[in-house]
């Protein structure tokens, strides 16, 4: 059974080490590797120096969209010297509207109100939470494998610990966190638990996220239940890859990936 490694900081409610995760080979996923979180904009000074000291802390992949970042701002890890890497995984997240990122909404804001106007089109079938939420992972990859590329690559070149996050850290970072594992030989089952784990801090991060600017009005009237990762979701996102594309693999060499990649990034995690 898999125990999450939660890391108790002031500041996040969802962050935690993918540790101890053994692969299909025997090889075990080492700590201090790879972390995952929500959003780091509440770090007090303490929660920084245990980030840079103890976990050794060298990069940070930040999933969040540029109008996240211009309403959010860019959090105290930016002053250290940490490097940083922005990849937003949404498509419509440009600046060619010409509207500053501070005064656009939140790009899947517009994928919730399309996917509504989609079910009334299929005469009121409703996809259940499972499917919606697979789809809507898929989407990422469809619409910014360059992102999706991009965060992998920075994860497996990173000197120290590397921390994957963006807003709750259970949607765009279970995904990218979930494809670095299957990189690695981590089985299906062990995967989806280590993603299905964010929904015991859903409750924490919905009150935490509805005190931020960026967010409060989208998840005024969400729910929990609305919100959680499931094991399935995961799974139904595995099944979807492994169909169209012969599973991870397949779809990383399908946009470039190598062999060589793949060493990289077991070093990175297994090394």
């Amino acid at each position: 059974m898999h125990e999450p490694h939660w890391i108790d900081l002031p500041g996040v409610v969802n962050m935690r080490d993918v540790g101890g995760l053994p692969t299909e080979s025997g090889d075990v996923v080492r700590f201090r590797r790879l972390l995952r979180s929500d959003n780091l904009q509440d770090l007090p000074a303490a929660s920084v120096a245990a980030l840079l000291e103890e976990f050794r802390l060298s990069d940070v992949i930040d999933l969040r969209t540029h109008v996240e970042v211009a309403k959010e701002g860019d959090g105290p890890l930016r002053a250290t010297a940490v490097r940083h890497h922005h990849h937003s995984l949404y498509r419509e997240d440009s600046d060619e509207s010409g509207i500053p990122a501070a005064e656009r909404a939140l790009p899947w804001e517009k994928d919730e109100a399309e996917a509504g106007v989609d079910r009334e089109r299929r005469n009121g079938h409703h996809p259940s939470h499972e499917e919606f939420w697979s789809e809507h992972y898929l989407s990422y990859l469809s619409a910014r494998p360059d992102s999706v590329l991009a965060a992998l690559h920075a994860v497996a070149a990173s000197e120290g610990a590397a921390i994957v996050h963006c807003a709750a850290g259970k949607d765009r970072t279970g995904t990218i966190v979930g494809l670095a594992l299957k990189i690695v030989g981590v089985p299906d089952e062990l995967v989806i638990a280590d993603f299905a784990a964010s929904a015991q801090k859903v409750a924490a991060i919905l009150e935490r996220l509805r005190a931020r600017p960026a967010y409060a009005d989208n998840l005024r009237h969400k729910t929990v239940a609305q919100q959680s990762p499931t094991t399935d979701t995961m799974r139904m996102l595995l099944g979807a890859l492994q169909a169209r594309h012969g599973g991870v693999h397949g779809w990383l060499a399908s946009q470039g990936w190598t062999a060589t990649d793949t060493e990289r990034m077991r070093r990175k995690l297994l090394g």
